[in-house]
């Protein structure tokens, strides 16, 4: 059964529409991409996939249940989202905002369990921040950061992981990190991820699946190889896209 199941969703804002008939269904352990420009409707796909927007038309399903149907604290157990933005006040340490992820599972006074807290660090030595867990959140750089809200996500042990541009605003090396994160969760938790990306060779690299999106409608969705061509991209992006295939299997795009 599918992880995810978009269902004929449509979205406007303004009276504008910003998702039109979007039909997808996600496998549990696998990552799949959006791809589109600035504007496609990527991010609000995501916010309505994690609840936190509902659909002009059409549903969604996280194992089986209605997005509509699901409390904050049940969905919050389904689906961790960790959007491009992110506003937390100063003075928290790593360890803090990590062990916020635990909320959903917490009863009344937000109390944390011995059980609680091994999640928590498990969570932090996975994303390879368990020296940094007593340091607060504004003596980080950006990439430390990202991987801070990536353990909090994973804290949350949701099986749904949503990503709306990780990766956007790091250098190559964190980056590179970044998306190395996203595949061992995936790969390791049998997590279902939808992420939104820019970097094509990212994308190609590490997904398992794309989805082109433009304009709200989804135009191809399938392997890397079959949908990450150039008639395809040309039509996703408006300008005409090369790609070439390495000796390793790597794919470069290139526009012109």
């Amino acid at each position: 059964m599918a992880a995810v199941v978009v269902d004929a969703v449509s979205a406007k804002h303004g009276g504008k529409p910003v998702l039109v008939d979007v039909r997808l269904a996600l496998e549990p352990g696998t990552l799949t991409v959006l791809l589109g420009p600035n504007g496609a409707g990527k991010s609000t796909l995501l916010r309505v996939v994690a609840g936190l927007r509902s659909p002009h038309a059409g549903d969604v399903q996280l194992q089986g249940e209605r997005v509509a149907d699901l409390s904050r604290r049940a969905l919050a157990r389904k689906v961790a989202f960790v959007p491009q933005r992110h506003e937390l006040p100063a003075g928290f340490t790593v360890r803090e905002v990590v062990l916020m992820g635990r909320a959903p599972h917490q009863e009344g006074w937000l109390e944390s369990s011995d059980g609680d807290l091994a999640i928590v660090e498990e969570a932090l030595g996975f994303c390879e921040l368990t020296t940094f867990s007593g340091r607060r959140l504004e003596t980080l750089s950006g990439g430390e950061l990202q991987r801070v809200h990536l353990a909090r996500a994973l804290a949350q042990q949701a099986p749904v992981l949503l990503l709306d541009e990780a990766a956007s605003n790091l250098d190559i090396r964190h980056s590179r990190a970044c998306h190395e994160l996203v595949r061992r969760l995936v790969r390791d938790r049998g997590l279902t991820c939808l992420a939104a990306m820019h970097d094509l060779s990212a994308a190609s690299a590490y997904a398992d699946r794309v989805a082109l999106l433009a304009e709200g409608r989804i135009l191809a969705e399938g392997p890397v190889e079959r949908v990450m061509t150039p008639p395809l991209l040309e039509q996703t992006f408006g300008v005409p896209v090369a790609v070439q295939v390495g000796p390793d299997g790597r794919r470069t795009f290139s526009s012109s």
